[in-house]
């Protein structure tokens, strides 16, 4: 599964941003897509998870109530509604895929990601 990861760019504090992923390959709709983002100076963080028919989610505590993860497997795609943007947000995003299981918050579990897209929220 190859990956693309849009849609990032410069907003305020409070706007919106909807992220992308794009997957290739038939094994798409079988695998599990995650979002994670790393800060400068910071580790990589897990954001958000969605199971294989999108009906099992998993937030990270700081984006709950603000970000939605969605998919839509007949086009390949995977979103991050990002809502009420803060600048602790400010971070490179990666969409990631893992071929078998459930969701998880744990980067290793992933097994293929996007080349990331940067979110800048200015205060």
């Amino acid at each position: 599964v190859q990956l693309q990861a849009s849609g990032g760019g410069l907003v305020q504090t409070g706007g919106s941003l909807r992220l992308s992923c794009e997957g290739s390959g038939r094994t798409f709709s079988n695998t599990v897509m995650g979002w994670f983002r790393r800060a400068p100076g910071k580790e990589r963080e897990f954001v958000a998870a969605v199971s294989t028919g999108g009906s099992d989610l998993k937030y990270a505590d700081s984006v709950k109530g603000r970000f939605t993860i969605s998919r839509d497997n007949a086009k390949n795609m995977v979103y991050l509604q990002m809502n009420n943007l803060k600048p602790e947000d400010t971070a490179v995003y990666y969409c990631a895929a893992r071929r078998d299981g459930y969701v998880s918050s744990t980067p290793v579990m992933y097994d293929y990601w996007g080349q990331g897209t940067q979110v800048t929220v200015s205060s």
